[in-house]
């Protein structure tokens, strides 16, 4: 056997090999885009560093899912997360709330505005919902899937489980905030979850990218790359 066919055969079989390894995309799988609009973009109110740069990989990963849910944040004007609204405060302060710690952001995600759109440049149109979330004016809403008192749900869980979801993929902004929260409330409702690091992108304010990820792993969330995907 030539050195040629022989080199063609053992790419071939680590092909497979790579195939076989990867997590199988199908109609009981659901893609959950996270919150890539303008405001979390360059440019942006609150951008997250390169956070720009998921927005190719979501486009492609995503013409693989038959299933896929965005999320946009949708605060009211003077919402309870922003500094302007707790009087000396500023962005990135911590205050104590009715439901917990709540980390407090400049004004972003304004309901109407133009900040509050999802990308133009995202690009899937079998996007089946868009889940809104942040909209109740005195309490946040970082996950997909429960506001922050972890108890108030969206109706995302009823949703999916209603449409025999059984794994979730997330991916989208930002990795330590609304990504996390979503993630681990997913595994929460019973789903196989994985979060698909390169088609996310953090804020990392006080070690919380690696405390995020921390919890994350607590919870039995998974951290992939896109290329394990399966088609």
């Amino acid at each position: 056997m030539g050195s040629f066919a022989l080199g063609t055969i053992i790419l071939g079989r680590m092909e497979m090999a790579r195939a076989a390894g990867r997590i199988a995309v199908d109609d009981s799988t659901v893609l959950i885009v996270v919150d890539v609009q303008n405001c979390f973009l360059p440019g942006g109110s609150l951008a997250v560093k390169d956070g720009d740069q998921v927005i190719p990989v979501i486009n492609r990963i995503a013409k693989n899912f038959a299933h896929v849910i965005m999320t946009q944040d949708w605060h009211t004007p003077g919402h309870i997360s922003f500094a302007s609204t707790h009087p000396g405060k500023k962005p990135f302060e911590v205050v104590k709330l009715g439901y917990g710690d709540q980390v407090l952001w400049p004004d972003h995600c304004v309901q109407g505005t133009s900040g509050a759109d999802i990308s133009k440049d995202i690009s899937i149109p079998q996007a089946e919902l868009v889940i809104r979330k942040g909209y109740h004016h005195d309490i946040d809403s970082y996950s997909a899937f429960f506001e922050a008192d972890h108890k108030t749900p969206t109706g995302l869980g009823g949703y999916l489980t209603e449409r025999g979801i059984k794994k979730a993929f997330v991916a989208g902004l930002a990795t330590d905030f609304c990504v996390a929260w979503t993630a681990i409330d997913a595994r929460k409702v019973g789903l196989e979850t994985y979060v698909i690091e390169d088609a996310c992108r953090g804020i990392d304010t006080q070690g919380s990218l690696a405390k995020a990820w921390a919890e994350m792993e607590k919870a039995g969330v998974q951290r992939i790359q896109s290329g394990d995907l399966g088609a």
